[in-house]
């Protein structure tokens, strides 16, 4: 690290769980947003001001008037332009050392594996069940960790699926890909402004422990957060040895 680098991550540099080698990783590392609204805008700027080397944004939607209540990357100037570009530019002028690829289309499966074999760490910040488990299913034949986050209403979860450890589920041990569950849109439901923030904050931090190597990551338990009285749930999450996933993997 140079000393503009070593006096802006001082704080993590005081870290005995980072220090200057872990700050070095995080330089040196390059993690994959899918998303780029309501749990991706914290996630992006996070990661960014954190000094994760290079970052690659997905999202083929534009900015709209409504999502400017919670998607704190993007900004009334940006409405109409594409959210992975509007997500660039809040990252510029965050952190201009971060190299930032911005993808302005879906992530179907074949740009999922020509991407992950590039990245450390891939982080769900999407709002369908059907990217979701393309997202799980790409990771898993990658073997790449994913940190995963929904936010609707008052109600949030997190987690970690890494199947590079023997016992950890994949994001469809939890939610079955053939299970009947319905996607709700924040246009017809609604989402409380500072919920997405926190989820994304955790599956932020969850991400650098990760790239780190720091403490202990949420793989194997879900987080779930009801914002309206404020209380965190946690229940612990198995390999599904019939999962048509992951269940062959380990």
């Amino acid at each position: 690290m140079n000393d503009d680098q070593l006096l802006r991550y001082s704080r993590h540099v005081m870290l005995d769980a980072i220090g200057i080698e872990g700050q070095r990783r995080l330089l040196a590392s390059h993690a994959l947003i899918i998303g780029a609204g309501g749990l991706g805008s914290p996630v992006a700027l996070y990661l960014a001001t954190a000094g994760v080397g290079r970052l690659t944004v997905v999202d083929h939607d534009s900015v709209d008037v409504t999502n400017l209540q919670r998607q704190i990357a993007h900004n009334l100037s940006r409405v109409g332009q594409p959210k992975a570009e509007s997500v660039k530019h809040s990252i510029g002028a965050i952190n201009p050392d971060v190299t930032v690829r911005a993808l302005a289309q879906r992530a179907d499966a074949a740009l999922l594996d020509s991407l992950l074999p590039e990245v450390d760490v891939v982080l769900d910040c999407t709002d369908n069940f059907r990217t979701r488990h393309l997202v799980n299913s790409a990771c898993v034949k990658h073997h790449k960790p994913l940190v995963s986050g929904a936010a609707i209403g008052f109600d949030g979860q997190v987690s970690v699926y890494d199947t590079r450890q023997p016992e950890a589920p994949c994001y469809a041990c939890v939610f079955p890909p053939d299970a009947a569950f319905e996607d709700v849109a924040c246009s017809t439901m609604g989402v409380f402004a500072p919920l997405v923030g926190i989820i994304g904050s955790v599956q932020a931090a969850e991400a650098l422990k990760l790239l780190v190597g720091a403490g202990t990551p949420l793989a194997g338990r879900l987080l779930m957060l009801d914002a309206l009285s404020m209380r965190w749930d946690e229940i612990g999450i198995a390999r599904q040895p019939g999962c048509p996933v992951c269940g062959q993997c380990g």
